[in-house]
């Protein structure tokens, strides 16, 4: 048993930085007022400028104008919003036909299907076996009717990343709108509204050790929006309620400490722990992609053991892993994504999602391997399957 948990889902979420918190302590407790007007008092002015210097800098992290920059309330409002937002303003207009891939995390699939059951009609497009979606689908799938598709930038389970100028190519030839899902990947894998026509784009400070509850959507200016949730006239009247301030300066802080050297490390522990599995463990395989990945993220089936076992003898000996078993699955079902890009319930099963963050390091990569590798001898031994 090790002194302390070694921490290996930083995709779930990642440890509050210090200086993040640092930044944000005197939102709570010195300049605490809501954001006012130059023509309101001094503190409500000083938590303007806080909040909208917060705003300067996400906008910067992807060559945006702050105007364009809405804070929320994390990854799900903002998919929600570009969502439900965008169809409501073009239903009558062009039509209520929308796209998404079937790898989806559920902010927006989940969208896609409430939206099928008010009528809107919904395409889910396929991707390969790295769970990179099918381009010619996409485009044969575009309609008349088409308003909006929605692609992720990085998958949340198996790190695969999409080409976004290839699909941003594709709406615009095809002029419907493009929103995608950068939770996983921003500020870790470069995006460039200037240079990529991407329509609206949701972010979250969870991610890259900033505060939870607190996230962006990217909407480009001209882009129909439809206020989806009544109350006040915040956010330039395109989201209602009281602005999460000390959030907001903790997510530009988030994202002023992400540096390409960082980034690298991550990456270098993640190609450390494939290798290291593949060379020293038997009967395994690599879900998502080899090469259009992201850097802290390495998806890997264990056949023949189930991925619920490992995750608990994992945490007995102080690992914390994240598998794409049922059983650990509020919907009681085996994970999407694996059988999304063809894998079995085997293989959805055996699978284990390592995400490394900010506070891990090559030692954690040695030990949770190491483990890993008596764990699975222990449990083939007594498993049926492997048996056979």
């Amino acid at each position: 048993m090790l002194d302390k948990m070694i921490y290996l889902d930083n995709s779930a979420s990642t440890r509050l930085d210090e200086k993040v918190l640092d930044a944000m302590k005197p939102y709570y407790f010195d300049t605490y007022a809501v954001a006012t007007s130059e023509f309101g008092y001094s503190m409500g002015i000083d938590a303007k400028e806080g909040l909208e210097e917060a705003r300067k800098i996400i906008a910067s992290s992807i060559g945006a104008t702050a105007e364009e920059i809405v804070f929320t309330s994390g990854e799900t409002e903002s998919s929600n919003m570009a969502i439900k937002g965008v169809v409501a303003a073009l239903k009558k207009k062009k039509g209520e036909h929308i796209i998404v891939s079937k790898l989806e995390d559920f902010a927006v699939l989940n969208t896609a299907k409430n939206l099928e059951k008010q009528g809107y009609s919904v395409d889910y497009i396929s991707v390969d076996a790295e769970g990179i979606v099918d381009l010619e689908e996409l485009k044969s799938k575009i309609r008349e009717d088409t308003v909006l598709v929605s692609i992720q930038h990085a998958n949340q389970e198996i790190g695969t990343l999409q080409d976004l100028d290839a699909i941003a190519k594709i709406c615009k030839e095809k002029d419907v709108l493009f929103h995608t899902d950068a939770t996983h990947s921003y500020v870790r894998v470069a995006i460039d509204v200037s240079k990529t026509p991407v329509d609206l784009i949701s972010m979250s400070a969870h991610t890259i050790h900033g505060p939870r509850g607190v996230g962006a959507l990217y909407v480009r200016k001209g882009t129909p929006l439809i206020k989806w949730m009544d109350g006040g006239y915040q956010e330039t009247d395109r989201r209602a309620g009281l602005e999460n301030i000390p959030g907001a300066v903790g997510f530009a802080k988030a994202v002023e400490l992400v540096t390409e050297k960082e980034t690298k490390f991550l990456e270098s522990l993640r190609d450390y722990t494939i290798e290291r599995v593949f060379e020293e463990i038997p009967h395994v395989t690599l879900n998502g992609s080899k090469t259009q990945r992201t850097p802290q993220n390495a998806n890997i089936t264990f056949h023949y053991v189930e991925g619920e076992s490992m995750t608990l003898h994992l945490d007995m000996r102080g690992f914390a892993v994240s598998t794409g078993s049922a059983c650990f699955s509020r919907s009681l079902e085996a994970s999407h994504v694996i059988l999304g890009i063809g894998g079995d319930h085997e293989r959805a099963h055996g699978s284990i999602r390592f995400t490394f963050g900010r506070y891990n390091s090559m030692d954690d990569v040695d030990a949770v391997v190491d483990a890993i590798k008596e764990i699975v001898s222990q449990l083939r031994a007594i498993s049926p399957l492997y048996n056979k």
